[in-house]
């Protein structure tokens, strides 16, 4: 089969940039931002160095083919003139997920219909059966129908991204690790500066932070769907892996804190951190945010606060976030972030952010408040 891919990375709304700079960072140049996607070029080992590698992304799709769609006849031709057959052996699973917006074509179970029955319709002509066991790998296929044109792409990822492997438990609303390493990422933390987390609820924000600390592939402990595709050799899968292992580094000392006012959650965020590696690494205490105690110049803080849905917690909220405030005035060095839905944020901290950036935490539209302190003094060698 050929080689050379177009590949797609999932971003979450708002994320898209973030996504796009990981995968320069990863050496993917060659890269096309689009609204909830970023589009670059690959082959089959950065399937797999993409799924164990990036932090921000939601998934790795293969971008099977693009076209106009406006008759199921325009939708079922397209769809069976792309090349399955190098993808899906004859014992694949491929279920069909769709959505539709404004287009023609509306019925998205229609849809996925047609895109199943061409599929099929392909294959026939390649393994000359008339009956598929769906039994063997699996093989998510979406079709998406925007102003009339469908886009139809290959999941390799399975579960989404964000399921790193860590966490067996949470606490109520937990923050996506997706989002939570966005989030570090935004602030431009690196290890050598301390890192605390006021409202850590089960210990995502510190354990991602770790995780970019030691440099820890944030999929190294968890498997995907395209593992099991005849069309990957092991062999790239194990080659992705030990660049993996190779990349962590354990000798870097971390100062990271999360501390929460529930014990229950303290508990839940202490066993994540003992999966993910980092039970003597990552401190985290049942302490109110009244007081905390940030120790060490130039860290900083980053928290995603409860929200106040009722009119008691929204009393309490503000109080938490005049808190926060009050604290960045004793930490004059300290950089100061949090993602919040609260309208009257800046107004309870008693400043102005210096940065915000609206981002959406599932469907809550958020912004990400930055108050930034100043930069940690170069280090003469």
């Amino acid at each position: 089969m050929a080689v050379q891919l177009e590949l797609i990375a999932t971003a979450p709304m708002g994320l898209e940039a973030v996504v796009a700079r990981e995968l320069q960072q990863l050496g993917y140049t060659d890269t096309k931002v689009e609204n909830g996607r970023v589009t670059f070029p690959g082959s089959l080992i950065d399937i797999c160095r993409c799924n164990l590698w990036l932090r921000t992304s939601d998934r790795i799709l293969i971008k099977m083919g693009e076209f106009e769609a406006r008759t199921f006849d325009e939708l079922f031709e397209g769809t069976k003139a792309l090349p399955w057959q190098e993808f899906i052996p004859a014992n694949g699973e491929f279920p069909v997920e769709g959505r539709s917006h404004k287009s023609q074509l509306s019925s998205v179970p229609a849809c996925q219909g047609i895109v199943k029955k061409a599929i099929v319709e392909k294959l026939k002509e390649t393994y000359h059966t008339e009956w598929f066991p769906e039994n063997g790998p699996r093989y998510v296929i979406e079709v998406i129908l925007l102003n009339d044109k469908a886009l139809l792409t290959l999941d390799t990822t399975g579960p989404g991204l964000h399921k790193r492997g860590y966490r067996k438990h949470a606490t109520e609303a937990p923050l996506k690790e997706t989002l939570a390493a966005a989030l570090i990422q935004l602030s431009r933390w690196n290890p050598s500066r301390p890192f605390y987390d006021p409202c850590c609820g089960s210990g995502t924000l510190p354990i991602e932070a770790a995780m970019i600390g030691w440099n820890v592939a944030p999929g190294l402990r968890r498997s995907f769907n395209s593992e099991n595709w005849p069309v990957i050799p092991d062999s790239l899968w194990q080659e992705a892996r030990d660049e993996a292992f190779d990349a962590f580094d354990d000798s870097i000392p971390l100062e990271i804190t999360g501390s929460d006012i529930d014990p229950g959650a303290i508990e839940i965020a202490k066993a994540a951190a003992k999966a993910a590696g980092f039970a003597k690494e990552i401190k985290f205490e049942a302490l109110p945010a009244a007081r905390i105690q940030p120790s060490g110049e130039y860290g900083c803080l980053i928290t995603n606060p409860p929200y106040g849905e009722r009119i008691g917690e929204e009393k309490e909220v503000r109080k938490l976030i005049a808190q926060l405030g009050r604290l960045s005035v004793q930490l004059p060095t300290w950089s100061f972030f949090a993602l919040s839905p609260t309208k009257t944020f800046e107004s309870d901290f008693g400043r102005k952010a210096d940065k915000r950036r609206k981002l959406y935490n599932g469907r809550i539209e958020c912004q990400y408040y930055q108050f930034l302190g100043p930069l940690p003094p170069r280090r003469t060698e």
